[in-house]
């Protein structure tokens, strides 16, 4: 196997042709396979279900959106008071 221009266990830069991290001692065995450069970017693996990962984190329930909603009603209510208070005095 080829040595790896960073170790994928600590982001170390290896020299050539090195047997092992001059940081973290990583090598072949414990650290240099395709597996764990591939582990090392957090995918998800490919039996990853997302319907089962949505069921549950919101416990069966939708998830409620309330950051435009809540943001338009106060634009509403701050333009209704600027139109009172133009109004009024």
């Amino acid at each position: 196997m080829k040595t790896p221009e960073a170790c994928p266990q600590c982001g170390a830069e290896v020299p050539p042709r090195a047997r092992a991290c001059p940081e973290c001692g990583a090598c072949p065995e414990t650290g240099w396979s395709e597996r764990a450069q591939a582990d090392r970017l957090d995918l998800p693996d490919d039996e990853f279900d997302y319907e089962d990962f949505v069921a549950r984190e919101f416990e069966g329930r939708a998830p409620r959106r309330r950051g435009p909603q809540r943001f338009w009603w106060v634009v509403a209510c701050v333009v209704l008071l600027a139109f009172l208070f133009m109004v009024l005095f």
